[in-house]
């Protein structure tokens, strides 16, 4: 799921007494010349990754099972039970399920819709449909969260290239996340070049965002901008990338029908499809946690 959030604007500091590490002085180099960097809290320890891992590997087997079940004629609220049973039979917990009122387990977004879609047994996989599975796993205390793609029998040759379009904009961003000390600036910006030299648009009302020790942290990552904008990232931090990519314009507006409004479609309606893991910043570029 993503999320909205302010920027973080505390400084980074070195304590009184310490020699400052090189991660101390690159941080407090881009901090001089007044970027935005993140701050300590925002560094998990060896353990709290360790946690964080186990989180994504329990995420990536539920999704692994969706996989393996999911069918045309099966409703979008039978995936949620997938979700469900398997996570909590596995003792995690199913992060959206009552998150912020969010009623299930699992989003599942399906053609023209880019994100929080709401299982339902109404709402039936048909040949050709493409869906979004989004899911947040917590397992003692730690947060893991990615989502894939589907396609149900044979899509349209346009739905499957948008799919596929979709993920390649998530390992265009990857790509320049392979070192660590670069900006959500520079992977957004080279994610959106991707999608529109291949005439979609990325989605800008949403956005990835760093996870682990809560459902959503700080930093946002956004999926455009300038590069050399939004928080440096550095070994330690823990976040998302998840683009999501429109066949037509990039903007997106609520389903008036959602009582619960937390659907959100394309406004034209054109399809959307998105992909996300989870990642940690390494001294050699980001591992994925959850895919």
């Amino acid at each position: 799921m993503a999320n909205n959030r302010k920027k973080i604007k505390e400084r980074w500091f070195v304590p009184a007494g310490m020699e400052p590490t090189d991660m101390d002085r690159r941080i407090l180099y881009w901090q001089e010349k007044g970027r935005i960097v993140p701050t300590p809290d925002l560094i998990k320890t060896a353990e709290q990754i360790e946690g964080i891992r186990r989180a994504g590997v329990l995420n990536t087997a539920v999704l692994d099972t969706v996989q393996e079940k999911i069918r045309e004629g099966m409703s979008t609220l039978e995936i949620d039970r997938i979700v469900y049973d398997y996570t909590t039979s596995h003792g995690g917990i199913p992060a959206p399920l009552n998150y912020e009122g969010f009623p299930n387990s699992c989003c599942t977004s399906l053609n023209d819709v880019v994100c929080h879609g709401i299982p339902s047994d109404d709402e039936i996989l048909e040949e050709g449909d493409i869906i979004n599975v989004d899911c947040t796993t917590i397992l003692d205390g730690y947060y893991a969260d990615a989502s894939r793609m589907f396609v149900i029998g044979r899509a349209e040759p346009d739905a499957q290239r948008l799919v596929d379009i979709a993920w390649e904009c998530l390992k265009v961003g990857e790509q320049v996340c392979s070192q660590p000390y670069v900006f959500v600036g520079d992977l957004g910006h080279a994610i959106a070049d991707h999608a529109h030299k291949n005439g979609c648009t990325v989605v800008r009302d949403l956005c990835g965002h760093g996870v682990g020790l809560q459902f959503h942290e700080d930093p946002d990552v956004l999926h455009y901008g300038r590069r050399g904008s939004g928080m440096l990232l550095v070994p330690g931090m823990t976040f998302t990338i998840e683009p999501m990519i429109n066949a037509g314009d990039w903007q997106v507006c609520g389903d008036e029908e959602d009582a619960t409004e937390w659907i959100v479609l394309t406004e034209d309606g054109s399809l959307s499809a998105q992909w996300e893991h989870t990642y940690v910043m390494t001294d050699n570029g980001v591992e994925i946690l959850s895919h």
